[in-house]
């Protein structure tokens, strides 16, 4: 009895203490920066340390190395802001990234007035291309729409509706690996792809403790392909958060994201149809790691309901986005017991 007593008062003082190794409360955090890189590096001194759940508020300069004020503050070749410390995220871990706000801060963008050579060949492209210039574009973030700020009278009338994202977000690559800002392969990167907005998250394999994440190359709206080489290129404020996920959480090293619609897969590699193979395979072993389906069951998922977006060709690679809409994987069984599907609610 004396025993029994004795533990029910010191579990009876434990619940009315803190718990000792309890966890520290998210923080919202504004960072200022000062500095900007230019590679997904590991070198890089952290900019700041974050802890798993904390909101950082934040902003970048655009991709030529100007900020807000027009001033230019970095070099060109889409400058980075980070690398921003995770606490607790060691290689091997999955660190998804959730954007909260991407929101527009300067009322210009620049892009290139042609097209890039690689999609339109051509001695008429290519004289163009080479004597291509910055033209700005006016942003009006009230009513919604960027029109060009030129003297043509043919383009005097011409809107196009803001859809402001965030052409880079990274961890740093593996190894001693340095790949520039303008690249994009497991590590994330320049994927330049519209859907990288408020409310999206993105699932990256961390390469180094702290994952070392990297922001940047703001555009108030671009088409399919980057196909001016350029998007409409100017400063962005955002604010993000993160989550560490355990190892195996996702079947392959490929970036993933995922919004309120749609499941999304990466395929990086140096032809479209080598990406578009790959996208879909990551795809692929995502359902049947997921929702437990044979191969010939994901078949079924994906035939009818599957698209693809081509965000860049611009560079030295092929990209491909391999999209299945939320709405159809509702009417699948659950996933296997323990394996969540979403982090979003």
């Amino acid at each position: 009895m004396r025993v029994h007593t004795f533990f029910s008062c010191a579990l009876a003082a434990l619940s009315c203490t803190t718990p000792l190794f309890a966890r520290q409360q998210p923080r919202h955090i504004h960072f200022q920066p000062t500095v900007w890189q230019r590679t997904y590096s590991a070198a890089h001194t952290p900019v700041l340390r974050i802890a798993e759940g904390d909101t950082v508020s934040t902003n970048s300069v655009d991709a030529a190395g100007f900020d807000t004020k027009g001033e230019r503050v970095a070099h060109r070749g889409n400058p980075l802001t980070g690398p921003f410390y995770v606490e607790g995220a060691m290689p091997g871990d999955v660190i998804a990234i959730t954007l909260h706000d991407v929101r527009l801060n300067r009322g210009y963008a620049t892009t290139l007035n042609a097209l890039i050579p690689k999609i339109f060949p051509g001695k008429a492209t290519m004289k163009l291309w080479k004597s291509s210039k910055l033209t700005r574009w006016n942003l009006d973030t009230i009513a919604g729409f960027a029109s060009p700020a030129t003297a043509e009278e043919s383009l005097r009338d011409l809107k196009v509706a803001l859809h402001p994202f965030l052409g880079c977000l990274g961890v740093a690559a593996e190894g001693d690996k340095t790949p520039d800002a303008g690249a994009c392969n497991d590590y994330g990167g320049n994927t330049d792809f519209y859907l990288n907005k408020a409310g999206a998250t993105t699932y990256l394999q961390v390469n180094h403790p702290g994952a070392l994440l990297y922001f940047g190359d703001g555009h108030a709206v671009q088409g399919d392909g980057e196909l001016n080489g350029d998007a409409l290129e100017t400063t962005m404020k955002f604010s993000f958060s993160t989550r560490i996920l355990r190892k195996g959480y996702l079947p392959s090293t490929k970036p993933i994201m995922e919004d309120d619609q749609y499941w999304m897969f990466y395929g990086i590699e140096k032809t479209l149809d080598r990406s578009l193979q790959a996208a879909t395979e990551s795809m692929v072993l995502w359902l049947e790691h997921t929702y437990g389906l044979t191969r010939r069951e994901a078949s079924q998922v994906i035939g009818p309901a599957i698209q693809y977006r081509i965000p860049k060709t611009a560079a030295n690679i092929g990209e491909v986005v391999a999209m299945i809409p939320k709405a159809v994987l509702k009417s699948l069984p659950p996933a296997p017991k323990g394996q969540p599907i979403s982090l979003k609610p």
